[in-house]
């Protein structure tokens, strides 16, 4: 004779499924080189009165610095930054169209950059399909699952952050280390240049000078 299965539990693979597909809101997560006396652009439509937010870092290169600006579809500024190292913009749209935001390194004669940008459209939906018009309370196996998105979420931005970090740190070492290897060799070729100099003058002290004898012919 079977036993009968609790709610809770049946419930439980429906909740684990609508946890794994939560849909994350549109756009681009993207990391690129910018080399010096360039200019990077992206396009991304957005509806109108729709929310959208940009975060960028600068992971490589110079002074870790970038310009940035955005513009609307009627190709008003309605974000300018210089030489930052990080920022993070929102907005919401007040027209439909297509939305341009560029990243420019032509303050830089020799300097190329890696740059890290995250562009998001729209707000993130519930996980749960009725949670935005439910008048009830929810369940604590539901209430376990959004407390379970939240905290999956920060491990996420968490993961990012720490992500970006370690690439700059790697960046910075590498170049610290390649700095440490030129000065190393350098220090090398002077304590060789200045033994061989060495050597020549103390040998020159030690060498014979014969007189030179002259004949006088009547």
């Amino acid at each position: 004779m079977g036993g009968v299965v609790p709610r809770s539990v049946s419930a439980l693979p429906l909740l684990l499924l609508l946890l794994l597909q939560a849909e994350r809101p549109r756009g681009a997560e993207l990391t690129f080189e910018l080399p010096d006396n360039a200019k990077q652009c992206f396009h991304e439509e957005v509806e109108q009165g729709v929310k959208f937010s940009l975060d960028y870092q600068v992971i490589t290169g110079g002074h870790y610095d970038v310009d940035c600006f955005m513009k609307d579809p009627l190709g008003n500024t309605i974000y300018s930054e210089t030489k930052k190292q990080y920022d993070s913009f929102t907005h919401k749209a007040e027209v439909k169209g297509v939305y341009q935001f560029c990243f420019s390194n032509e303050f830089s004669t020799f300097s190329h950059k890696t740059v890290y940008f995250d562009f998001q459209v729209g707000d993130e939906p519930p996980i749960l399909p009725d949670m935005g018009n439910r008048v009830t309370a929810l369940t604590q196996m539901e209430s376990a699952c959004v407390t379970i998105h939240e905290a999956l979420k920060t491990v996420i931005d968490s993961q990012k952050h720490y992500r970006l970090r370690e690439a700059q740190d790697r960046a910075r070492a590498e170049d610290l280390n390649s700095r440490v290897s030129y000065w190393s060799i350098g220090e090398t070729i002077a304590l060789f240049v200045v033994s061989f100099s060495q050597v020549l003058l103390l040998k020159s002290f030690f060498t014979e000078k014969r007189p030179i004898s002259r004949t006088v012919h009547s």
